[in-house]
Order: structure tokens, then sequence, then C-alpha cells
């Protein structure tokens, strides 16, 4: 019989305890699984099941990696394909994602340093540049079926800016021959495009197209045209809008096997939320909802490439896979029938249907890694293809989130994820409440879910709570909570962060003398703004934040150029709101320790926002730190510097509050004022 082993539990202050989580296994032993795929000329029925994954030890590269199931059925065998320093990673819109695809045995991919576009015919075939060196082109979320031979794919071209032909680079829909490696353009004219997506038999051709200033979850449209059978044009007289435009956002269209094409939106009109649709093809808005309900939402806002949260059974026109109420689910479009799938995970992305009759997903749990999973819906057998990370050794030192809804301001209310300190070895002193850290997401537009995230483990197995905030103008509770950001960012988020850490310290939860905040990107300006603006922290992390929001306006990529037009206000028009908001022109008010960590080649926050806010602190004698690692961007990637990231978060929140860590940090940042 099995025998539990009774446990020392010890009191020690928060902050102080013994943690089984170290920095370097949050990063080192933990792959970020970054999509899923089957060969589009075969559609899965070969069995083989391609993926890419993130490897923070090899340099923070991307690698394509495939397992024939067919022959693996039980402990599948992993074959890497791209090796050395090729780097399986787009830079379309700067933050790319699904870097790259497969077609008839020979996988596509782009290349980060170059960015060209290249082609490796096996796994230990040298890969081929197909696109011109020069042309300062980038490619992203491809597309083909079996019936032809060509990929259609988003081309950014950076080069017309080089040239000073146009002072953005241009966004198209191309497609490229997959035998001679030639390419067409077939849609252009809009600023963005995504989801470029063939009917099954290979005759008509449906996308995503927005212009400035709105972002792929605003006002967004849905086109579709019949394409000659070479791929080298649309026919023009077929072009015809089949939805979308003012108000309503589209995203995601797929083909069903019989023709019919679906798409998924929510209005600006009303309080509704991502649903399913399937469209009218005259063009007049006569679309039939398949599935959606008040309260749930499909589908998430599409920061990154080839999102897919459905996906059609290649073999059976009326048979939908789906996420949808944190669960996989089978949908019949003829009956509305929905049929949860047991995977023991609550969420589910980048679905893949293959012909084989199996479900492809990337999987995440409340207490367990991201998974890809192989499912058989007909039996229940659920296979793991690949994990990012080895199982849990021990739950009982797992804090799983609560999920909390909190007044805030405007009579308004927020949402966020709550995770208490624990460890199955330690407990706090009598009276003492732990230090809480409030973590802010990037975005703005953006959730964050339940999830397993070991960062926040490194924290609460330490001693310290953690709050993550759903603000509102995020995503997950319907276009009206999502809406709510629009001229005010730097308000409304900022209230929330401070209303939901107040709420925890009313409600007895946490020490309201020991709250610190924390966040990346929009969530750093966050943090910036809240720690100038209001006097509840008593310290902040700001990682590749932003500090000045005239100078984001004036110095940012395309894709994102024109979204504070509609957080903030129009610039320069409106000057005095982005002045009004921004940390940096009110460095009087903040006296409160910030450390900063940046990446110096980050193209979306420059490195000079966060180093105009650190020497502006160090002038005022208050302590900070900035940490400025080489060779990152947007996010860290590299092991050491992911480390260093949250060992040194932790370490500064120990030096400013008082609590002593027990960690035995190898390399600390330089504190100044201390």
């Amino acid at each position: 019989p099995d025998v539990m082993l009774s446990v020392k539990v010890t009191a020690a202050p928060y902050g102080s305890w013994h943690s089984p989580v170290a920095a370097t296994d949050v990063a080192k032993e933990t792959i970020r699984l970054d999509v899923v795929r089957v060969d589009a000329a075969t559609l899965g029925k070969d069995g083989l099941v391609y993926w890419s994954e993130l490897r923070p030890w090899e340099a923070g590269s991307i690698r394509v990696c495939s397992t024939d199931t067919a022959k693996n059925e039980n402990d599948s065998d992993t074959t890497q394909w791209t090796k050395g320093d090729y780097n399986v990673r787009t830079s379309v819109h700067e933050y790319g994602g699904a870097g790259f695809f497969v077609h008839a045995g020979t996988i596509f991919f782009s290349n980060f340093d170059d960015q060209q576009l290249y082609k490796q015919t096996a796994p230990d075939a040298e890969p081929i540049p197909i696109s011109p060196p020069d042309s300062k082109w980038r490619f992203a979320d491809y597309h083909s079926v079996p019936a032809r031979r060509f990929i259609v794919t988003v081309r950014e071209d950076h080069g017309v800016v080089l040239t000073g032909k146009a002072t953005e680079p241009e966004n198209t829909v191309v497609s490229v021959n997959t035998d001679s490696n030639e390419q067409s353009v077939l849609v252009r004219g809009s600023d963005f495009y995504q989801w470029p997506r063939l009917s099954y038999d290979g005759k008509r051709l449906a996308w995503i197209q927005w212009k400035h200033p709105n972002m792929p979850w605003d006002d967004t449209e849905l086109w579709m045209a019949q394409i000659f059978e070479d791929g080298t044009s649309i026919i023009e007289s077929s072009l015809v809008k089949i939805a979308g435009g003012e108000g309503v956002n589209v995203i995601q269209p797929c083909w069903s096997p019989d023709g019919d094409l679906f798409f998924i939106s929510d209005s600006a009109a009303s309080d509704s939320y991502w649903s399913l649709y399937r469209a009218d093809m005259s063009g007049l808005g006569g679309h039939c909802k398949v599935l959606g309900e008040h309260g749930h939402e499909i589908g998430s806002p599409p920061w990154f490439f080839n999102e897919a949260a459905y996906a059609f059974n290649p073999e059976n026109s009326k048979e939908i896979a789906v996420a949808f109420k944190q669960n996989l689910q089978l949908l019949n479009t003829d009956t509305g029938k929905l049929t949860v799938i047991p995977t023991n995970f609550c969420g589910h992305s980048f679905i893949v249907f293959s012909a084989d009759g199996h479900i492809l997903t990337i999987s995440y749990g409340v207490t367990d890694f991201p998974c890809i999973l192989r499912i058989n819906p007909a039996t229940g057998k659920v296979d793991e293809i690949c994990r990012s990370s080895k199982p849990i050794s021990s739950l009982d030192n797992i804090s799983i989130a609560e999920e909390i809804t909190f007044e805030t301001t405007d009579g308004d209310h927020a949402h966020a994820f709550y995770y208490k300190p624990t460890n199955r070895e330690f407990k706090g002193p009598v009276g003492e409440k732990p230090p809480l850290m409030v973590r802010i997401h990037g975005g703005p537009t953006a959730q964050m879910p339940p999830f397993l995230n070991m960062e926040y483990q490194y924290f609460t197995t330490r001693g310290v709570a953690v709050l993550d905030v759903n603000y509102r103008g995020g995503t997950g509770y319907g276009r009206q909570y999502r809406d709510k950001l629009r001229k005010k960012w730097g308000v409304y988020d900022v209230d929330d962060a401070v209303h939901g850490a107040m709420h925890l310290v009313k409600v007895g939860e946490v020490d309201g003398d020991r709250l610190t905040i924390s966040g990346g990107s929009a969530g750093g300006f966050t943090v910036l703004a809240a720690l100038t603006f209001k006097d509840v922290f008593k310290a902040g992390c700001s990682q590749f934040g932003v500090s000045d929001l005239g100078t984001l306006a004036e110095d940012t990529h395309k894709f994102e150029s024109r979204y504070l037009d509609r957080l903030v206000g129009l610039y320069p028009e409106e000057k005095s709101i982005y002045d009004e908001r921004s940390p940096i022109k009110h460095i009087d008010k903040l006296s409160c320790p910030v450390i900063f960590f940046q990446g110096a080649e980050d193209k979306i926050v420059p490195p000079d926002q966060s180093e105009l806010m650190f020497n502006a602190l160090k002038s005022k004698g208050i302590a900070t730190a900035y940490v400025l690692f080489a060779h990152e961007q947007h996010f860290f990637r590299q092991l050491e510097n992911i480390v260093a990231a949250l060992e040194g978060e932790f370490y500064f929140y120990g030096r400013i509050l008082g609590f002593n860590p027990a960690d035995k940090f190898e390399k600390v940042p330089e504190i100044v004022n201390i």
C-alpha cells in the first residue's frame, strides 16, 4: 500500500522559504511549444506530426521537430529538422508566430537572422534559401491544400522603406510555387493581412484584412476571391467582401471540406463575445451563428500568426474540433450538438484535425505543463506527442489559481487570478501576512488564463503571493469589456491593478505594506504609471516597459504604429493626454524603487524607454537597477537571461521589502541608491 510520508512544516518569514523551484528549472527544463502541424499535401494521413519548439538553452532558438505516429504509437521518437544557426522565427508584425509550414514532405520556414524563406526536403538535408537575399521580405501565416503546388502566405516588404518608395513596410498576400519557388502577389492595398486560406479544392482564397488605426481585434474584414489553378493571380471579378467592417471584428476564417466558409466574429454594437459563424457567401451578411454563448469566447487576440481555436475534420464537413468553455469539444454543425473530449487539460490552441481521424492540439493545464496531444475522438485515447517539461513531482507545492472579481472605479468590476503562497514545508509566522506581487499582462489587449506558470510558482513557493490582473481592456470577457480601455490606457489598467491589490488587503490575504507590481511591455507601462501616479506599491519591476507614450507613438513598428490612437488619443493632436499619462513626464511624483530589464535589440519598445526612467530615478536618489541583455529582443528567450531576470527581480524585492531569500544567487543586479 502507498505510505503517506509526514512532512515537517516550519514557520518562517514570507519570502525566506526554501523553494523546490529554481530559476534554472523554470528556464532550462521548459521549452515553449510554438505550433503543431501536419503535411498540407496529405492532411496528416501519413501519421506524421510536425511542431516547433523554443529552446532557451540553445540561445532561444526555435527548432522544427517531427514524429511518425504510425510507427511510434505509444512512445513517439522525435526527429529534429532544423539545427545549428537556423532559428525558425518570423518577424512579420515583429511578433511573428508559426514560422514554418509543411508541404509534400518538405518544410518551409523563415530564418530569424536573415528573414529569408527556406525549404528543407529532409531532416538531414541542408536548408535552401528560396527568397531573394537582398529583398528584405518577411513571411508568415502559410497555407496550402493537397490539390495545389503552391503556398499562400503573408509577405511584409521592408525593402520599400529602405529604398524610399514608402514610409512603412508593405504587406501583401502572395503565393510561392513549391517547385519553382517563384512568388506572385495575389492581394495588396490594405495595411495588413492575416489568415490567407485556400478552400479544399484550391479554387477559392479567403483572407482577413484591416487598415490603420485598427488592430486585428478591432474592425476587420473577411474577403474571398477565386484563384487561378497555378496560383499566380486571383480572379478580380470574383472578389467579394464576406463579413466585417466598422464596429465588427472577424478572425480565423476556415473552409469546410464541402466548401462552406466559417469564421469567428463579434460586434461592438452589442455586448457580444467571439462566436463561430457560417458565412453567407453572397456577401449580403446573412451569416449563421454556429456556436456562441454569452460569457464564453472562442479564440484569442491575434498578436501572433496562425492561431487556431477550431478545425474541421477533413473527412467530415459536419464535424469541428473546437476549444470552448475550457474544454476541447466536438461540434456537429448540423445539429449544434457539443461533445466534450476528456483530456485533463483546460486550454487548447493551434488545433489541427488530421485526416487519419486524430485531433492535434497544444494543451495547457492548471497543474501540468503544456503538451502536444494526439487525440482519437472515436475511442477517447489521448497520447502525448511532446511535453514542454517533465511532470510536476509534487502537487503539494503548486499554488492553484483562484478566480476573483473585484470592484473598481466608475462603478465597474475587473477580474484576476490569485495565487496563494504554497510550500509543503513552510508556513508564515502567526500574525504575518505575505507580500504580494501584482502581475500586469502585456498587450494591453490580452488575457492571462489560470494555466500552470512556473514563474508564478517561483514566487509562491518562496512565500510571495501573486495576483494576475485581467484588467479592463483585456480579452476573454466580451467585446464591451475589451473596448473599455479605449482612450483609458494608463487609467483603467492602473485603477484595476490598485483595486485588485487593495481587495486582497481588505479581505486579509496580504500585507498592505509589502505590495509590489510587475509587468512587461504594455504591462511595464502600467507598472510605471501605477508607481508614479498612485501611492500603493512599495516596489516595481518593469521589463521592456513603456515610460513615454509620445516617444512610443513616434518610434515603434508598423503593426502597432496607430494602436495608441484608440488606447490614448490621436497623436500629435492630443499630445497633452500622452504627456499627462507618461511616467517619465512626472518623475517628480515617483518615489518608489524600480528594477528594469531590457533587451538591447528590442524594436517594439526600444531600450531608451527603460534607460530614461532608470537615469531619472538614479538622479533622484531612489533605489533602482537596470539590466540590459545583449542579443535579446521583445521578451527574453535565452536561458541565462531568463534566469537573471527572475532571480534579479526576487532579489530586488527582498532588498526593498526587507526579507532574506534562502537562495544563494550567483549573480545579482547592481542596485544604486540603496
